[in-house]
C-alpha cells in the first residue's frame, strides 16, 4: 500500500490495526484520526470485500470509543468523503461546542493549527496506547510514505 500524497502531507502515522493504517491529522484543534485500509486501489467502501467492510467498521468503532473515553467530545464526526483524496480513508473527529468550526463541518472552515513537537508526541502516544495498535517501524513508514 502506498499512502496518498495529501494524507502523507497532512498526517502522522500512529500505527497499524488489523486492516487499517491509523493516522493522526496534524490539526491540534481536533483529535482527528484517519483510518486507511492497507490495500491498494481502494476508493469506496464497497471496494472492500464484506469481511473487510466489517473489519473496518470494527476498527472505526474502536477509534470512536477511544475518542469518547479520552476526550469526552459533544459529538463524533465520522465520514469518508474522498473528494480530494480518492484513496479510501475514514475520518474520525472529536467535536466540541467550543471548537472553531462548531457546529458546522470542519472541512474548509479554517487552516489547520499544526501540533508542536511535544503536543504531537503526547497526542500520538496516548492514542497509540489507548488503541493498542502496532507502531510502524521507520523502514515501514518510509515505504508507506514513498510514492512509486
Amino acid at each position: 500500500m502506498i499512502l496518498h500524497p495529501q494524507l502523507n502531507k497532512d498526517c502522522s502515522i500512529l500505527g497499524k490495526m488489523q486492516l487499517s493504517l491509523a493516522l493522526l491529522l496534524n490539526d491540534s484543534r481536533y483529535p482527528w484520526i484517519i483510518l486507511v485500509p492497507q490495500q491498494p486501489n481502494l476508493c469506496e467502501l464497497i471496494d472492500l470485500e464484506r469481511p473487510q467492510q466489517l473489519q473496518l467498521l470494527d476498527e472505526s468503532n474502536q477509534v470512536q470509543q477511544v475518542l469518547l473515553e479520552l476526550y469526552s467530545p459533544e459529538k463524533l464526526n465520522v465520514g469518508a468523503l474522498g473528494n480530494l483524496v480518492p484513496q479510501l480513508h475514514l475520518h474520525h473527529i472529536a467535536r466540541f461546542a467550543d471548537d472553531p468550526a462548531w457546529p458546522a463541518p470542519v472541512w474548509g472552515h479554517s487552516p489547520a493549527t499544526p501540533y508542536d513537537d511535544d503536543q504531537l508526541e503526547h497526542r500520538s502516544r496516548e492514542l497509540i496506547e489507548a488503541l493498542s495498535i502496532t507502531e510502524v517501524s521507520i523502514d515501514e513508514a518510509v515505504y508507506l510514505l514513498t510514492l512509486h
